[in-house]
């Protein structure tokens, strides 16, 4: 029979080995000292700097720790969505690795999941210790996500969040979407959605894994969600709604140049000659394209392989290390 687990604490890294130990070591003291039972599963998405040999260490000595480690860089989706299928706490609670989010709000969450009976609840980083060049986009973010998916949080992209089990089991991260992953839990059902400010502190160790792409990617990746929620089990019902309109706009014009042909200047130049005609033409091939690529859509949503799969080179602490 196994051990019931307060609290699940899955933190993503790369390349952040000189704040493992102090991260551990805080997160450690502050559920004993909480009277919480807990486990640590970090999990090395590809370092380059000794963190998965820190990892290691850490691990003969602290019993709580259980970590994985991918033989490249897969993205902190890809390590979220690890973490939380081999999650075992009643609560889950993630948080970055970079010492920039505080343990000692793991209480504060917990208790916010457990007594206020949230499904999910949001870190929000009030007062950002963060440059411009990164608070900037963030905001551009928060304001568009909030206008698309309906949830009024202030801080969709903060590491530090909690969930009831039953919420990070019945979601699937990938690509980039870890920064929407209040609105999939919206979209899956769990709308009980809470927010607690929360303390951030200045980097105090390595450097920022925030550039340029991740400001293109996160409006990319807005728009994919959108859409994936949506019409992701049922694209036929926007590519076929777009196809037909577009088809029926050039299959009007196509009649109505065929009546003034036959029924008004009959002895006008011919059909083809007539610049609306390939207007009509384009209108009808387009949304006969639509059509198909809704069809595609149905038959790809209906028989899609599994989206996370990804290779994992070494396991710590888990009963059952299998690749």
């Amino acid at each position: 029979m196994k051990t019931r687990i307060d609290i699940s604490v899955v933190i993503p890294l790369l390349n952040e080995v000189e704040s493992l130990q102090e991260l551990t070591d805080w997160v450690w003291k502050v559920c004993e000292n909480n009277n919480l039972s807990h486990e640590m599963i970090l999990i090395d998405d590809g370092s380059r700097d000794g963190s998965w040999d820190k990892i290691v260490e850490i691990s003969k000595i602290n019993s709580h720790v259980k970590a994985i480690k991918f033989r490249r860089n897969f993205g902190k989706s890809a390590a979220l969505n690890r973490g939380f299928e081999l999650a075992e706490g009643s609560v889950v609670i993630t948080m970055d690795a970079d010492l920039q989010d505080v343990p000692d709000e793991i209480p504060g969450l917990y208790k916010m999941i457990v007594e206020d009976d949230y499904d999910l609840v949001s870190g929000w980083k009030q007062n950002r210790q963060d440059p411009s060049s990164k608070t900037i986009p963030t905001k551009l973010f928060n304001w568009a996500t909030r206008r698309l998916s309906g949830l009024k949080l202030h801080d969709f992209n903060c590491g530090l969040k909690a969930y009831k089990n039953e919420v990070i089991k019945n979601i699937e991260v990938y690509g980039e979407m870890h920064r929407y992953i209040p609105v999939i839990a919206k979209w899956a059902g769990f709308e009980k959605v809470g927010e607690k400010r929360v303390e951030h502190r200045s980097r105090k160790y390595g450097v920022t894994k925030f550039g340029l792409e991740r400001f293109v990617n996160g409006f990319l990746d807005l728009a994919t969600i959108t859409f994936i929620s949506r019409f992701g089990k049922r694209p036929m019902h926007l590519f076929g709604v777009m196809g037909t309109i577009v088809f029926v706009f050039g299959l009007i014009i196509f009649m109505w140049l065929g009546v003034e042909k036959l029924f008004i200047h009959t002895d006008a130049k011919l059909l083809a000659d007539n610049s609306w005609f390939f207007v009509a033409l384009t209108f009808m091939i387009v949304g006969a394209n639509f059509f198909v690529a809704g069809f595609l859509g149905e038959m790809i949503a209906r028989n899609s392989p599994e989206r996370n799969n990804y290779r994992i080179a070494d396991t710590v602490g888990f009963r059952d290390e299998t690749d």
